[in-house]
């Protein structure tokens, strides 16, 4: 989609930059908005070093990562030129067909190995309101889908795409493009424990293929938005601590991480299987233009 005459690495690097520095952006400004508002509500919270998980502060994490969607679709109508609705998929739209199936298929699935690890999840119990647990649920259902997506389009959409385009040959594409996007979305995510990185390094190179295979971001955004929200629900029904929950030093983490990361292997490679007779979803070809009709001599 965006190949052309000239590599254009320089405003590859560009581009990959201001994703990066969208998500942060974005989380500083409306992190900082939401601290203002907790401030006012009484509550300190991580924002400003305090340890009031509040749905504002919860909701405006989300909302940040969220806003990336458009942001990509921005960037790359401003540096390429071509339309942000190409990056839903090779037909430039969302298909819901795809995502439907993709939830019916994997969504009990996850369900299974998500309650699967609540006896390996970290989970420190804490005071939670009725009014905050309800907020903190609707907050969830509402906004991590979306979430979810903004990551999905700006690595799997954008920054795949962009580093795919700076080699001619579809294989040396792919995998420079495979490999660069999930190693940027995986220092992104770094964290100091092992277990947690090579989980965020399983995710994004299983989301490349998949993305790549089915031709859009749909499938992606399935397992991305089911394994966030999930946990997110989870985690509030234990009435768990959810900052002890999203700790990522050394120990944090365990072995069983190594389940999710060969689920989502897994589930990549079955999409490979399913496709290895069409190959992948390709952008339709321009339809060639039909030729005006003439009559044949002495025809009237």
């Amino acid at each position: 989609m965006l190949a052309g005459d000239k590599r254009r690495i320089g405003r590859g690097i560009l581009a990959i930059a201001l994703v990066v520095a969208g998500l942060l952006g974005f989380n500083i400004i409306i992190a900082q908005a939401a601290a203002v508002i907790d401030t006012q509500l009484g509550n300190t919270n991580p924002t400003l070093g305090g340890t009031d998980y509040t749905p504002i502060y919860h909701a405006a994490n989300l909302v940040s990562i969220a806003l990336i969607t458009p942001w990509s679709m921005g960037l790359q109508r401003w540096l390429y030129g071509v339309r942000g609705p190409s990056l839903h998929s090779v037909v430039s739209r969302f298909r819901f067909d795809v995502f439907g199936r993709a939830f019916l298929f994997i969504g009990p699935v996850w369900l299974l190995i998500s309650i699967g690890g609540l006896n390996f999840m970290p989970v420190e119990p804490t005071q939670w309101s009725p009014a905050g647990l309800i907020a903190i649920v609707a907050t969830t259902l509402l906004l991590t889908p979306l979430q979810a997506a903004g990551e999905e389009y700006g690595f799997r959409g954008l920054v795949f795409r962009v580093t795919g385009s700076w080699n001619r040959g579809p294989r040396t594409a792919l995998v420079v493009g495979v490999l660069v996007s999930s190693l940027v979305f995986t220092v992104v995510h770094f964290a100091p424990d092992p277990w947690f990185n090579v989980w965020c390094g399983a995710l994004a190179v299983s989301m490349a293929v998949i993305t790549w295979r089915t031709g859009g971001v749909e499938t992606a955004v399935v397992v991305h938005a089911l394994n966030n929200t999930i946990t997110f629900l989870l985690l509030t029904v234990l009435h768990a601590d959810q900052n002890a929950a999203m700790e990522r030093s050394v120990g944090s983490g365990t072995p069983f991480l190594l389940l999710p990361s060969a689920t989502v292997v897994a589930i990549a490679a079955v999409v490979w299987l399913r496709t290895r007779r069409t190959g992948p979803a390709l952008t339709p070809a321009a339809p060639s233009p039909v030729p005006p009709h003439r009559p044949e001599h002495g025809t009237p």
